[in-house]
């Protein structure tokens, strides 16, 4: 496994317990954010297709979602689960971008 697949996952079981566990911790929007930013440093993506398509995503995944709070017993906690999901993929969103920028400010050596 490699540095992207831990993370995502590590970012995944996070989103299931601030779901389930929110009043445990405060902070588990933060963490998210945090782990999304090392997740976005570690591994930036490349592509500017696939860094656009990353932020489309956060911005639309959880409005669609909403839409399973329709669905008795099981909607909400999804819902809340993909909530919670796109903070982390928004904190590696937020590094992509400052990443980008760090390279129009200071090119690297070609």
């Amino acid at each position: 496994m490699n540095s992207n697949q831990i993370l995502t996952g590590v970012i995944l079981l996070v989103a299931i317990l601030a779901t389930f566990m929110a009043d445990v911790f405060a902070y588990w929007a933060l963490a998210l954010v945090v782990l999304g930013l090392i997740n976005g440093f570690m591994n930036p993506l490349a592509d500017m297709t696939a860094r656009m398509a990353y932020t489309v995503a956060v911005i639309a995944i959880p409005e669609i979602a909403n839409g399973l709070d329709a669905i008795p017993m099981i909607g909400a906690p999804i819902n809340g689960i993909i909530d919670q999901l796109m903070l982390g993929v928004g904190g590696a969103v937020v590094a992509n971008f400052l990443l980008v920028i760090k390279d129009q400010l200071m090119p690297g050596a070609e």
